[in-house]
């Protein structure tokens, strides 16, 4: 079993920059993809940014698109996303996945991934 725990949430002000963490336990993750999805307030869980199995590119939400950089430790089992240029809208509770199944079709579907960490929040002030 896959154990992801996010950390580094926190409270920053519009325009401002945090950097998140997902550390993953139970085995190695060499070979899965890895994502952080987000989930506001009475909104659906959507995409932010992820990797694929290979690890050989990046995708990312159109949303965060130029703000925002996802990477992964060399171990493979660290995610990492860097949050800049932060706004309100940004606010959310943000999680970190991981799937040994996923195809690049399907990188930003939730219910493409095994592996959900309790998830960090993310508050922008206005």
């Amino acid at each position: 079993q896959v154990q992801l725990v996010e950390s580094g949430g926190g409270l920053v002000q519009d325009g401002g920059s945090l950097r998140i963490s997902c550390t993953a336990s139970g085995r190695s993750l060499s070979g899965y993809a890895m994502a952080w999805f987000r989930q506001a307030p009475g909104k659906e869980r959507e995409f932010v940014a992820g990797f694929s199995r290979t690890g050989g590119y990046q995708y990312y939400g159109d949303s965060v698109k130029g703000r925002f950089t996802i990477s992964r430790g060399n171990d493979k089992n660290t995610l990492y996303l860097q949050m800049n240029a932060l706004k309100p809208e940004d606010t959310a509770v943000y999680y970190c996945t991981a799937g040994a199944r996923v195809i690049t079709s399907s990188l930003r579907s939730r219910t493409a991934y095994d592996f959900w960490g309790q998830g960090t929040q993310v508050t922008v002030s206005a």
